[in-house]
Order: C-alpha cells, then structure tokens, then sequence
C-alpha cells in the first residue's frame, strides 16, 4: 500500500500557497489614495497638469508629523506613446516631492515643494497642498507630436526612501508606512499644432 503522506502534504502545501497569494494579491490591491480627478490642460506654453487626490490621513503618520519627523509625498506623472514597431515612446516621465514638517516653536506646518514654502495652523490646511495639484507644467507644447493619441498616467505615494534610516527600516515591515494610490491612467489626444 502507497504512503499517503507525500501527497497529504503535497495538498496541504498547495492550499497554504494559495491562500497566501490570496492574501498578498489582496493587500496589494488595497489603495489608501483615490486619484479622484487627473486632467491635462493646454495653454501658449504647453500642458499642465491638474489632479486631485482623496485620502483619509492615517493616525500613525499624524503622530510621526506631530513629533517632528518630515514626511515626503511624491507625485510621479509619465506620458507614453504606443507603437507598433518598437517599445513604446515615453516623452515625459517626471516627479515632484512635497515635503511637510510640524514646528513645534511656531506651532505650524510647513510644506515645500520645488522652491515654494508655505506655512499653515492645521494640518489639514497642509494636507490640502498634497491632495491637489493645479497646474503643474509637465511638458512643452514641441514635446508631443500633433495629432497623437497619447497615455497620461499619474500617482501619488509616501516616498520612506528620503525619511530618516530608522523609519526606512521600520517602514518596509509596517503596513501603515506604505501609502500610496496606483496609477490613474487617461488619455490625451493633441491637436494639429496649425489649427
């Protein structure tokens, strides 16, 4: 008679690999952040950007801004190109980071991005410059070709890469570290440049 325990445990390994796939397949699929709007808009010096991002600020990186630690949000914006013959065409590929810190003395939050920084008494008020973009130039007009069909994806993420290397440790085995939206993807059709 057969031993039944190689196949016993050849079944119990198959459903444990399942349901741990499952599970990871299942919290990855979870966003913190909503893209609730993303549009380009064009004026004489090229296309701006506009999005607009929805997310409930978890209590874990509130304590960390109220203690003093600088937290680091990136927004990533790509613009591709399919073609049939080759890898598709990236023209644009592009991120900016706004950083926000709580000052105890002055009992304000600061938020910089690129060479501007603002000062706000709450910290939904600095959140706020988070959570929408308004015209952020992401390409010049002579970048795109005329009359393509265009793919513009955008996101938006709490990028631990540029915090303190204790929290980096501490935030790769933490969920509540990873914060983040997927990819919002729309296309973009530009006009006939003579037109």
């Amino acid at each position: 008679m057969p031993n039944p325990y190689p196949l016993l445990i050849r079944c119990l390994l198959a459903l444990f690999l399942c349901v741990s796939l499952s599970s990871q397949s299942h919290a990855l699929s979870v966003e913190d952040i909503v893209v609730s709007e993303a549009k380009l808009e064009a004026n004489e010096s090229g296309w701006h950007l506009r999005a607009r991002f929805n997310f409930d600020f978890p209590n874990t990186l509130e304590d960390a801004i109220n203690k003093g630690i600088a937290l680091y949000f990136t927004t990533e914006f790509t613009l591709s190109r399919r073609r049939w013959y080759w890898f598709d065409e990236r023209p644009v590929s592009l991120s900016r980071t706004t950083r926000i810190i709580y000052h105890p003395l002055l009992r304000k939050y600061a938020v910089s991005t690129g060479g501007l920084q603002l000062r706000f008494d709450t910290l939904a008020e600095a959140l706020s410059m988070v959570k929408s973009i308004r015209s952020w130039h992401v390409a010049d007009r002579n970048q795109l070709k005329p009359e393509e069909t265009y793919t513009a994806a955008v996101r938006l993420y709490l990028d631990v890469s540029q915090m303190p290397k204790p929290f980096q440790v501490h935030a790769v085995n933490a969920r509540e570290w990873t914060f983040e939206s997927g990819w919002r993807y729309f296309p973009l059709f530009t006009p006939d440049s003579n037109k």
